[in-house]
């Protein structure tokens, strides 16, 4: 049953997470500024299949996410993903965009295709420069009026909503202010990401997650190649740029951002990056013999007051658990995605979370939010985290510009009972 009203709700009788990877999470402007998103998610969707042991031809559904239109070539961003790895040419590709739950849906609309038999395997995908968003005009094309020329930067400009004429920023100062959430307080959960991440890393935590990227040349027989190309020539990229040690002493100094709690340093980082999984179903698996990472239980999306649009993870994550017919409490480990502090810390204060379960691995804080590719990379991360620790259920979920909220259950079918 789905208690909560408007709620699209989803369950899956044979969808599994096989593996996964993702390219690292690289700030703006840094070593990535130059590579189109394609590019990025290709290189992540040949990693994933390469871990899962499946070759392209054995694709028969792409679904990939994007939010933001970062090259001339944008239109045909699932088409190529698909096409340069792999996958016959037989098989079509769908784009999929719900702003920061990009990536979740991408993940949902794969294991709807394979639960509903329409593909034994689905590549997902979900890709994202923030470097390369444009500066754009839309009222040009017949010409330039005296006055009247107009070019605005539109990775700044998205960020307003205009239903209501608030920021994104500004929605988090107001759960900050509904849930009395300090400055200090704000400052002191974003250590802990940045901590929690550099903990993961140390641990080598990250190595089986993500695959190095260099310069590097994609081919396919019959079609033009596609070249990726760094910043910095020769030089891989191995790591997220922006974990860093990040004491609570030094985030105090930062300057508020939009006039209250939220700074650059307790806000998500701007980077760019791609992550991928491979969705197939049960029975393909079991043919096959392999393994694989989790389940894909159910998923749910739901729409949120705007002005408070970072408290959508709550309704979703009721939902959803609603749907499972699992308690919050069986819940093992949660990702809430860190689009801002007190957001993240405004949901864990109305659901009444256990802190150790959420964000273990540290969030968007410290790793990064690439718009299109979060999604996808909270489910791997999780879906990892579930089997090192021989946990069974976890949640990812996060918050949506324009006031939404998406969460998705995992299962580890390995301590399933």
């Amino acid at each position: 049953m789905n208690d909560t009203p408007g709620a699209l709700v989803s369950a899956f009788d044979d969808a599994f997470i096989v593996e996964g990877a993702r390219t690292p999470f690289v700030d703006y402007n840094g070593a990535f500024s130059l590579v189109s998103p394609i590019e990025l998610g290709i290189k992540a969707g040949r990693a994933a299949l390469a871990r899962a042991g499946i070759s392209g031809d054995e694709i028969g559904a792409v679904v990939a996410g994007n939010v933001a239109q970062a090259s001339f070539d944008a239109y045909y961003l699932p088409r190529h993903i698909g096409l340069y790895c792999g996958a016959r040419t037989e098989v079509p590709a769908l784009l999929v965009q719900r702003i920061c739950g990009t990536g979740l849906e991408a993940i949902a609309q794969s294991a709807d295709a394979v639960s509903l038999g329409r593909a034994d395997v689905a590549l997902c995908v979900g890709a994202e420069s923030m470097s390369r968003n444009p500066v754009a005009a839309y009222t040009h094309r017949g010409g330039f009026r005296m006055g009247q020329v107009e070019f605005k930067d539109f990775l700044w400009e998205a960020l307003l909503d205009t239903s209501c004429d608030t920021t994104m920023g500004g929605t988090a100062e107001n759960l900050a202010k509904r849930y009395a959430i300090s400055r200090a307080e704000v400052d002191a959960f974003a250590a802990r990401s940045f901590a929690r991440a550099l903990s993961a890393r140390a641990a080598g935590f990250f190595d089986d997650e993500i695959v190095a990227v260099a310069d590097e040349t994609f081919e396919r027989e019959g079609y033009n190649p596609r070249a990726l190309r760094l910043k910095a020539k020769g030089e891989a990229v191995r790591e997220d740029s922006h974990v860093r040690p990040s004491p609570l002493e030094s985030l105090a100094k930062i300057r508020p951002a939009f006039g209250g709690v939220q700074t650059g340093g307790n806000s998500s980082a701007v980077v760019d990056g791609a992550a991928s999984v491979v969705v197939a179903s049960g029975k393909w698996l079991k043919a096959r013999a392999k393994a694989p990472l989790t389940r894909v239980v159910a998923c749910a999306s739901v729409g949120v007051e705007p002005r408070f649009m970072g408290i959508g993870p709550v309704p979703a994550i009721r939902a959803v658990c609603a749907r499972a017919g699992l308690a919050l409490t069986a819940i093992d480990r949660i990702e809430i995605n860190e689009a801002f502090g007190a957001q993240a810390m405004a949901c864990s204060r109305e659901l009444g979370l256990d802190e150790a379960k959420l964000n273990v691995n540290g969030g968007a804080i410290a790793i990064g939010h690439p718009l299109g590719a979060t999604g996808v990379r909270l489910a791997l991360t999780l879906s990892r985290q579930l089997r090192r620790e021989g946990l069974r259920y976890g949640v990812a979920s996060a918050c949506i510009g324009g006031g939404q909220g998406i969460a998705m259950i995992v299962e580890n079918p390995a301590v399933a009972h």
